[in-house]
């Protein structure tokens, strides 16, 4: 019944012009076609577009997908949602076919994020081709990981962990709370939950296979004149070696390289600092969005 990895993210955003620059010639994802003829659809290796970006008049987070292993365990986490009085929708044939999953089930956190999990992604078999990155990791740690903001962190945890099953791999005391780091497969944490004051996904990750596809990442933040948010780093947490820049959105955006892998079962712990060196801040430029709605 686990969730098996973080398997997709939707966004609405005010205009999509900017991501074309951002998710294809900056995070060197490849841009294919996709059912939704007016969004932007981008691959990262042989699973159907992880990252999908319509315009909208109301922007803000549209979906994370969380994919599980099979039609079964899809129906048994449906029913542990629903016995913790969470309303859920079943995904229709029409809407599968959007987001190229055989099925899903959609619902909204005690928070308001949307969270959509799917079984069975429909591949097309095509040979992914990126720009600038050898390879992006994924396969049995998925797309990366994402943190959203939350209204009351201990609420979030019960929820994400007492009922979709994720593992608490570490901590960090903020001044607004607490901000909780889950696990779900390998990848250190695939799931974030931070203190804020409204719904929203905050920070999203992708991690290159080689060191250089994060020297080569950083070349192309100066090229295209990308915001830089934190400076090259290493995290005391997943002890990956990554920066992060303000997508066209505010998202804290972070590409990363040689995160941990937790193979077997470990201790939580609480972190005193986000950084073993660098990952120095650097405030969102004049007339930039701020925080992601």
């Amino acid at each position: 019944m686990p969730i098996l990895s973080l398997g997709y993210l939707r966004l609405r955003v005010e205009s999509t012009e900017s991501w074309r620059t951002f998710a294809g010639d900056f995070l060197g994802m490849m841009r294919v076609d996709g059912p939704l003829p007016d969004a932007l659809h981008y691959r990262m290796d042989d699973y159907p577009p992880r990252l999908v970006i319509s315009e909208s008049s109301a922007p803000g987070l549209e979906a994370i997908g969380l994919e599980v292993l099979h039609r079964t365990d899809l129906q048994e986490l449906v029913e542990r949602v629903e016995a913790a009085g969470v309303e859920i929708h079943i995904g229709t044939p029409a809407e599968c076919e959007l987001r190229q999953v055989t099925g899903f089930a959609g619902f909204d956190d005690p928070s308001g994020n949307r969270i959509e999990l799917f079984y069975g992604p429909v591949l097309s078999h095509r040979p992914v081709e990126l720009n600038g990155v050898s390879r992006f990791v994924t396969g049995d740690q998925g797309m990366g990981h994402v943190i959203v903001n939350v209204l009351d962190t201990e609420e979030a945890y019960e929820f994400y962990v007492g009922v979709l099953g994720f593992v608490e791999r570490n901590s960090l005391a903020l001044p607004g709370g607490v901000s909780y780091f889950l696990g779900c497969n390998p990848r250190q944490h695939t799931f974030g939950l931070s203190p804020a004051q409204g719904p929203a996904l905050m920070h999203f990750m992708v991690e290159a296979e080689d060191i250089d596809d994060v020297g080569r990442a950083l070349d192309r933040a100066a090229d295209l004149g990308i915001p830089m948010m934190q400076s090259l780093g290493k995290h005391t947490n997943d002890r990956m070696l990554s920066f992060y820049v303000y997508s066209p959105e505010g998202h804290a955006t972070e590409i990363g390289w040689g995160g941990e892998r937790i193979e077997t079962p470990q201790p939580t712990y609480r972190i005193t600092e986000g950084a073993v060196w660098g990952h120095r801040f650097t405030p969102a430029p004049d007339g930039a969005k701020g925080l992601a709605r």
